[in-house]
């Protein structure tokens, strides 16, 4: 097992309470001189001084530009330095794997795929995931000690506060087990775990939304749900099931039997399997969500028309969470978001007719712009956000 980061023992230096402060205004990336952090913070000089040498020792911020100082006064200004550890994140699917290196920047730096099948069990998917991040540390050049956190995305309900799958309805071995304590007998670091749509959400704020602090991302595939970001954070519920909008039940609903065991859902009819089912009752052949894509790319009709209900029904539910939380975006992603236009007409006409006129008066309803990137982008920003945290870099300049 490998021994977690921790600064050279020549670079060795007392507690320093507040040093996160001092960080957290440098994370922007935007160069600050010392006096600008003292006016900033309101501390006297020579503890910005202190904390400053602190968090520089630690490789965390660095002289603006990265040139180190060659003697004489150091440097005046300093920022961020992305390059201080790297994260790995991991988007696994139901029958795909994604993992990537980044800095603490969100550059990728390195990036493997795999075909996996998530019903192979965690000892198998995670045994790949341990080996594919030393792969990409040795090709990204960086050492395993550089390595801060790994977020990982599963595609089922996960208690976040321990990283464990609960019932996951795909992925069969895996309900309750310690992804964490798994993950860990490679990497001695913090494992961040969340449900895909979560992660999902978090990716698309980066990649598109960095400024937006109230944002839905919608997930439309096999299944359905949301990751909701309100004022700037994760919304995940008591239970961790905050945005399941597949298991609401919608006005055309009817009896229409929901794998969950309730009727009416929306998943039982706006889900992939059910557009193909209805679609296969139409003649056409549709087994498969990407089949009801190529449908409705090929132009055909009774496709579009299916799509487009759809896009209706997931309105209706849409509508309600507009009302509810008053998000400024909702990101529509998921496979069957590949259907385009059609999908997002239907839930663009539903919510700005059903919803409260001042909710809608700024909404965007846009598609995914992350794409099939949302989730690996989502994990490392996860496993960012914990290394850069308040609570990490203080305890860090210990």
């Amino acid at each position: 097992m490998l021994k977690p980061t921790a600064p050279p023992a020549g670079n060795a230096f007392p507690a320093l309470p507040g040093a996160s402060d001092i960080f957290q205004l440098l994370r922007d990336g935007r160069p600050r001189t010392r006096s600008e952090l003292a006016q900033l913070t309101g501390l006297a000089r020579s503890t910005v001084a202190s904390r400053v040498e602190a968090l520089r020792k630690l490789g965390y911020i660095a002289p603006f530009g990265g040139a180190a100082s060659t003697g004489g006064r150091p440097p005046s200004l300093f920022a961020l330095n992305p390059s201080a550890r790297v994260v790995a994140g991991a988007d696994l699917g139901a029958t795909h794997a994604l993992v990537s290196l980044s800095d603490l920047a969100g550059e990728v730096l390195a990036e493997e795929r795999e075909a996996l099948n998530i019903a192979d069990g965690p000892e198998k998917v995670l045994d790949w995931l341990g080996s594919a991040i030393r792969r990409l540390l040795e090709q990204a050049g960086r050492a395993a000690e550089d390595l801060g956190a790994i977020g990982i995305g599963l595609p089922g309900p996960v208690e976040h506060e321990t990283g464990r799958p609960i019932n996951p309805p795909i992925m069969p071995g895996w309900d309750r087990a310690d992804v964490p304590a798994i993950v860990q007998r490679y990497f001695n670091v913090p494992v961040l775990v969340d449900n895909d749509v979560n992660i999902m959400a978090l990716g698309e704020q980066a990649a598109a939304w960095p400024e937006v602090r109230d944002l839905m991302f919608i997930k439309v595939a096999t299944g359905i749900g949301a990751g909701i970001i309100s004022s700037g954070q994760l919304q995940r519920g008591a239970q961790g099931t905050a945005g399941d909008l597949g298991h609401v039940r919608v006005p055309r609903g009817g009896e229409v039997l929901c794998r969950c065991g309730n009727t009416g859902c929306l998943e039982a009819l706006a889900g992939g399997p059910a557009l193909a089912a209805v679609l296969a009752g139409e003649g056409r052949a549709a087994e498969t969500s990407q089949d009801v894509i190529d449908l409705v790319r090929a132009g055909d009709l009774q496709a579009i028309h299916v799509v487009r209900q759809a896009g209706r029904d997931i309105g209706d539910v849409v509508a309600t969470c507009v009302n509810l939380v008053n998000p400024s975006v909702i990101a529509i992603g998921g496979s069957l978001a590949q259907a385009g236009e059609h999908l997002l007409a239907g839930i663009r006409e539903v919510v700005y007719r059903r919803s409260l006129p001042l909710a809608t008066e700024h909404l965007r309803i846009v598609p995914s712009v992350a794409g099939q990137r949302a989730g690996v982008l989502g994990a490392a920003s996860l496993a960012i956000s914990h290394v850069l945290s308040p609570e990490a870099i203080e305890a860090a300049t210990r």
